[in-house]
């Protein structure tokens, strides 16, 4: 899930991992602590999937001020900005890295783990895909749902205290909200899809009347009021 998590974070820009940490709790709705950040970055860039580089450092000039004192506090103030940041590594992805997130936003066995985060990244799938995944979550909420009535009806006769009873209409509620969520994915991915269709070569456009031959028909010219020949 932290590989998941890294690859479509620094999909969308190059970070070092102060910021990558804080963009990860970001879109993953969780805090992602350094100790399975830094692991997980170290064997991305093992496999070639994320690239470090030194981050990079704008010169920036000493504003005159016309008082040495006053432009010589601020260069001592930039010299300190820049050796704090000097040497930190930002990290970047690599192609083998782009194609490793789709396979990863593809792969089944983190829908349940790790579904927020597909979601938030499946813009990197074609709608093919991106519809492919809502279907496949959807369907496997559909089994759970399935299995969570089946297991009222079986503990129906149980004698159950209110909170255990209230905890299982709770868990219910929550697969058939997430289904609801899911149906509107999949109507705005299917609407999305038909706007950007190509036109059916199979509809042929009905072609225009041909104009008449020359010489015959009605002619195209001004034609003189009746009478008018023979004044």
């Amino acid at each position: 899930m932290i590989e998941l998590a890294i690859l479509g974070v620094l999909r969308e820009q190059e970070l070092h991992g102060y910021e990558l940490k804080k963009r990860i709790a970001e879109v993953a709705g969780s805090r992602a602590s350094f100790g399975s950040l830094y692991p997980g970055l170290a064997r991305l860039e093992a496999s070639g999937a994320v690239k470090a580089v030194e981050a990079a450092t704008r010169a920036r000039s000493v504003p005159l001020t016309g008082s040495l004192s006053g432009e010589a506090s601020v260069f001592r103030t930039r010299r300190l900005a820049e050796r704090g940041t000097r040497g930190r590594k930002s990290y970047g992805i690599t192609e083998r890295g782009e194609r490793l997130l789709e396979e990863l936003l593809e792969d089944p066995s983190l829908d349940d783990k790790a579904f927020r985060l597909k979601v938030a990244f499946c813009r990197y799938l074609d709608p093919a895909r991106r519809l492919a995944l809502f279907r496949r979550r959807r369907s496997t909420l559909e089994e759970q749902l399935h299995a969570a009535s089946a297991g009222r009806r079986r503990v129906g006769s149980e004698r159950l205290d209110a909170y255990r009873r209230l905890l299982r209409e709770h868990d219910r509620e929550q697969i058939e909200r997430e289904i609801a969520w899911i149906d509107r994915l999949i109507a705005a991915e299917t609407d999305r899809s038909d706007e950007t269709d190509p036109p059916d070569p199979t509809q042929q456009i009905e072609p225009a009347e041909p104009a008449p031959p020359h010489g015959t028909g009605r002619p195209t010219g001004d034609v003189p009021p009746e009478g008018a020949m023979h004044a």
